[in-house]
């Protein structure tokens, strides 16, 4: 090989070194920019018709990992996680600021089909009027079984059920096949502040203590109507936002 072809080698293999050297900064400088933005707090808009499936699969992968959201129902943002996981229950509790022996969490179900699984048999004229006021801005306490995860097994053996009339969270439901825990935003029932009505605003305060905010639109600020329903009998306990149909 003479020297002039030695140097086109040379200069070939030299631009071919800079350009692998090029590559692999780059590659690593994405591998950095997927870890710093994996490990921030996301918010993601959603729509209730034709959702964003690549969000709702991150939604639904942190629920299984043990995540926590913030979602938009019928009445006021909603803080949950997956119902089974301890451990995010645990730290529900400590975003609310409550002992675990005190949470009160309720669950979120896609629809009446679902509660079977976790509450007894329901009487007949309970079940019509569950059935004509949901999906609704309704929270209803019916007896649990034992299906329900130790966690949620209070003395009272029983259990708040919502289906949210806002197809986002419902929609999540269904697609998670299985319920959420949930509980309002609200710090006290008589603390509803306007903040909590704004994604944005909901997401710049608990940015630092979630894995995604979804947004939804602006929220409601009035909390769901609580209907006990143990005893096959129908109780007001507490008078929000939804008029029942009894």
């Amino acid at each position: 090989m003479d020297c002039k072809n030695t140097d086109i080698f040379d200069t070939d293999f030299k631009i071919r070194q800079k350009t692998i050297q090029q590559l692999n900064i780059i590659q690593f400088n994405n591998l950095l920019f997927l870890r710093v933005f994996f490990s921030k707090p996301m918010i993601l808009k959603l729509y209730p018709t034709n959702p964003n499936p690549r969000y709702v699969n991150m939604i639904l992968e942190c629920l299984a990992d043990g995540g926590t959201i913030i979602f938009p129902t019928d009445t006021l943002y909603g803080l949950g996680g997956c119902i089974n996981n301890p451990r995010t229950f645990e730290r529900i509790c400590q975003i609310k600021g409550i002992r675990k022996e005190k949470a009160n969490f309720s669950f979120i179900f896609h629809d009446l089909s679902m509660l079977s699984e976790f509450t007894r048999p329901i009487n007949n004229d309970v079940f019509k009027m569950m059935k004509r006021n949901l999906p609704g801005p309704f929270t209803f306490i019916l007896e649990a079984n034992n299906n329900i995860p130790r966690i949620f097994q209070s003395k009272k053996k029983t259990i708040g059920i919502r289906i949210p009339d806002q197809p986002i969270i419902t929609n999540i439901v269904r697609e998670f096949g299985s319920p959420i825990m949930t509980t309002s935003l609200a710090d006290t029932e008589d603390d509803i502040n306007p903040y909590l009505t704004d994604p944005e605003e909901i997401h710049d305060r608990y940015k630092d203590l979630v894995d995604i905010v979804i947004d939804g639109g602006a929220g409601e600020n009035e909390e769901s109507t609580v209907v006990d329903c143990t005893d096959n009998e129908i109780v007001i306990v507490r008078q929000g936002k939804g008029i029942l149909d009894e």
